[in-house]
């Protein structure tokens, strides 16, 4: 398993090997706790969740959960491990409750994909969320940002899944195929190639 739970820094830049510059975005990764190992026999299925960052107001619930990793972690996610493994999930058997992965699992050169949370924009038209056109500004038009048709006169509603106005931003985004260009294992950052879905202190997920 090679994936890590971190926060978004921002953006930067740096300069590879020939003098180019690289546009990158930096993320605090790790450390991660293994808080609960799961396996086939016991579970039906074999995975790892993982904690991360601290939590000052923990609640009782959560408190028991992660008492056995001993962190009181923030925020947690759970990764699937091999499905074929069938047997009392053998690969989850080299974690344990309580280990620490730190950013170095990732060297310069891999491709990792990042998930995040988009910016949330608020109510939006849809020339903004769905990048419509304009109509006419002249002549005396009243279609200027108006939306249009939306259905036909049969069956009498709008169709699901219909483009129009509405909320926009603030759901999960996935990004593949990013270049790591620099590990720094002292400060526990990643620098990646590209942008990052989400705003600056958000969490991120990266995958390997």
């Amino acid at each position: 398993m090679k994936a890590l739970l971190g926060k978004k820094i921002g953006m930067t830049h740096l300069f590879d090997e020939k003098g180019n510059v690289v546009p990158v975005t930096v993320l605090e990764i790790g450390p991660c706790t293994v808080v609960q190992v799961k396996t086939v026999g016991k579970d039906g299925y074999s995975a790892v969740q993982l904690g991360f960052g601290l939590d000052k107001n923990i609640n009782k619930p959560m408190a028991g959960h992660t008492k056995a990793a001993g962190v009181a972690a923030k925020v947690f996610r759970e990764f699937n491990l091999n499905e074929e493994v069938e047997v009392e999930g053998e690969e989850a058997k080299s974690y344990k409750v309580g280990d620490k992965l730190t950013v170095d699992i990732f060297t310069e050169g891999d491709l990792v994909q990042v998930t995040g949370t988009s910016k949330g924009k608020g109510f939006a038209g849809t020339i903004k969320r769905h990048n419509f056109t304009t109509g006419p500004k002249t002549h005396g038009s009243h279609n200027y940002r108006a939306p249009g048709s939306i259905g036909a006169g049969y069956p009498e509603h709008v169709m699901k899944g219909m483009h129009m106005a509405g909320h926009m931003g603030a759901e999960q985004v996935t990004v593949k195929n990013l270049k790591v260009v620099k590990v720094d294992t002292t400060n526990g950052t990643i620098a990646i190639r590209g942008a990052v879905p989400g705003p600056r202190k958000s969490v991120v997920v990266v995958r390997g």
